[in-house]
């Protein structure tokens, strides 16, 4: 099978440079190949346990990424170059891989090119067949054939493929975008910069604040052995009663179970957000994955997060809207303080105002959240789709979204009504161009798997449990003309199901702005006016991370509570007006010469733009329906699914 086809391997090198026969010969096969002290014997801790991923071609080239925190050096014939984490390089056959400048040789080989030259020219197209094709030509080939695309396509490409392997992101970029979790099953090229809970939950943590709907504790804490060691947690949680107790049992002594008070009948506490506290600061971490196996492992998430340094209490920052904005919503929860003696810090009431001791100046995001209650007055702007269309009526877009089309995808869908969809739609809507003109009604799509997606998915028709709208909620006439493909081939994740909430208004490419959240297509999750537009009802309690260009623009300066470098410069707000800001997607092409004009933020969107509307034979999935015809595990549907490891 091609997945067995070793198509090069790595030849150790002494110091010398000459083959050191004492070690065995790394293969590589085709597509990506994870190089660290996983697999190779070196236990110099300089070395990442994944320092570099090596994806094969079988046309004897390789695409050299550095995935570690040290830089990887490439000797290729008399050229001497210099890798740092996250950058990338083609490589051939002859090359030599330094791990740690001057330690640790290897030799890239490539087994069709030295070794079976019909071999080689098999793998070639049959116009390639005719002349000896070196790496240097199949490197330029391929760089005509991307520069002839980007002209043809001007710049806002559909669907491309594998797209995913190209999303690097240095480490003071990352709280511009958000990343995607791993997913098991996939392709390596489709984890790229992808994350675990073990990657966002690391380090001298010492107080650790975890919201979320469901929760699993026997599998959350061995699968992040870090929480074990943290000396304060607090469960934030919308649990029932029966799993309430189980994890009441189950939690450690020093560990704190609260559930928000849900004043409205057929609410939940949905949100989904981490908040660590460190020596050094806090990092705030917004998802949309419940705290369960399947949900880390095996469905489209989405993860956000960003760190912040404490308040120079000799030099105190002004209060951001986005501190206002999350000590708000923290007072929403009304958990019991507790007292906590951190050390070289001091003693401290863990509370909603204990938050206002960090500086969340350089925030690059906005927070969208719901909280539940009748609101009312100033209230009404303050949550739900009303917070939304208050930051979008403050903000300037550039006139190509003018009327651009949205995308809401979620993972369950509400009771819903045309007069609601048209009340969300106009706050999504809000927003005026450079002229002062309005950018207008746009027409929305609803992402939404197929029962043939769902069917085919990684998990079969379990996969389905986790999309869990009801037939009544799903058939209703006037939400035909809504239903688009869950398509995301570019990122891999085909068949791995949604529970990712997004949305975002679009043009090509580009996107004027893009909500991550908890948030799914509900009243109950975004509210709806009542009383004559003057009271907001809300059942629910969501929370959610905004991505504006206005913010990425005009944020300088990157934070990190876990590495040792302090708050430095990224950029300059002296050149706002000269530097423009710009969201896209994994699929926009723009040139160098794009890029240099503009701060491009890429944002790993899962699914293909434009959405691919659903045809005469597509039926949206529903949870409650019979499905007889066999799924990829062999089962029917409905049958029972295991959420949680065990439960009494």
């Amino acid at each position: 099978m091609a997945a067995h086809l070793q198509v090069g391997y790595l030849v150790h090198l002494n110091q010398n440079l000459e083959e050191d026969t004492s070690s065995a010969k790394l293969p590589l096969s085709p597509g990506t190949n994870n190089i660290g002290r996983t697999n190779i014997s070196v236990t110099d801790k300089r070395i990442s346990r994944k320092h570099l991923s090596l994806i094969a071609s079988t046309d004897g080239s390789a695409n050299l990424t550095v995935e570690g925190i040290n830089p990887v050096v490439v000797l290729s014939g008399n050229e001497r170059k210099k890798l740092s984490s996250g950058e990338n390089l083609l490589i051939r056959s002859g090359d030599i891989i330094e791990l740690i400048p001057g330690h640790h040789f290897f030799k890239y080989v490539a087994s069709l090119a030295v070794g079976d030259k019909n071999a080689q020219k098999r793998a070639f197209s049959s116009t390639d067949q005719r002349e000896e094709l070196t790496p240097k030509k199949l490197r330029q080939r391929r760089e005509d054939k991307a520069i002839s695309s980007r002209n043809s396509q001007n710049n806002i490409a559909g669907n491309s493929e594998e797209a995913m392997r190209h999303f690097h992101v240095s480490c003071d970029k990352l709280p511009h975008t958000f990343r995607l979790l791993q997913v098991q099953g996939l392709p390596a090229w489709a984890n790229t910069s992808c994350v675990s809970i073990e990657d966002v939950i690391q380090g001298d943590i010492l107080v650790a604040i975890l919201s979320n709907y469901m929760v699993d504790i026997d599998w959350l804490i061995p699968a992040c052995p870090t929480l074990a060691k943290i000396p304060h947690v607090m469960v934030i949680h919308g649990e029932g009663d029966g799993t309430l107790e189980h994890m009441k049992r189950k939690t450690p002594a020093n560990w704190i179970v609260h559930k928000p008070p849900l004043p409205i009948s057929y609410g939940t506490h949905h949100s989904k957000a981490m908040i660590l506290v460190y020596p050094r600061g806090v990092r705030i971490i917004v998802h949309t994955a419940n705290l369960i196996y399947v949900d880390w492992n095996n469905k489209s998430q989405g993860l956000w997060m960003q760190d912040f340094p404490w308040k120079d209490e000799n030099n105190p920052s002004k209060i951001c809207e986005f501190e206002n904005d999350l000590t708000d919503y923290l007072s929403a929860l009304k958990w019991p303080a507790f007292t906590v003696k951190l050390p070289m810090i001091g003693s401290f009431n863990i509370n909603p105002s204990f938050f206002k001791k960090f500086d969340y100046s350089d925030a690059v995001v906005r927070l969208v959240a719901s909280v539940p209650g009748y609101h009312t007055g100033t209230n009404v702007r303050k949550w739900g789709h009303m917070k939304l269309r208050t930051i979008l009526q403050e903000c300037i877009f550039n006139k190509e979204f003018q009327n651009a089309p949205f995308v809401y995808q979620f993972s369950s869908l509400g009771s819903l009504d045309e007069k609601w969809m048209a009340e969300l739609a106009s706050s999504m809507s809000s927003g005026i161009t450079e002229d002062k003109k309005p950018l207008g009604l746009g027409e929305p799509l609803i992402v939404w798997p197929t029962v043939e997606d769902v069917r085919c998915s990684l998990e079969g028709y379990a996969a389905g449990n986790a999309v869990p709208s009801p037939l009544k909620n799903v058939e209703k006439e006037f939400l035909k003309k809504y239903w688009a493909k869950w398509k995301a081939s570019h990122a891999g994740r085909c068949r791995a199901m949604p529970h990712i909430k997004t949305y975002t208004r679009y043009s090509g490419q580009e996107l004027a702005w893009f909500l991550l959240t908890s948030a799914n297509l509900s009243k109950a999750a975004w509210g709806a006016l009542q009383k004559s537009n003057s009271q907001l009802m809300i059942r629910s309690y969501e929370l959610g991370v905004l991505f504006l260009p206005s913010v990425i623009q005009s944020n300088g300066h990157v934070f990190s509570c876990t590495n040792e470098y302090s708050k430095k410069q990224i950029g300059s707000k002296e050149n706002d007006d000269v530097q423009k800001a710009k969201l896209v997607t994994l699929n926009w092409q723009g040139s160098k010469s794009s890029q240099s004009a503009s701060e491009v933020t890429v944002l790993p969107v899962p699914y293909e733009l434009p959405p691919q509307r659903y045809s005469s034979e597509d039926v949206p999935w529903s949870w409650d329906r019979r499905y007889n015809k066999k799924d990829v595990c062999g089962q029917v549907w409905p049958r029972r699914v295991q959420l949680y490891s065990s439960q009494d």
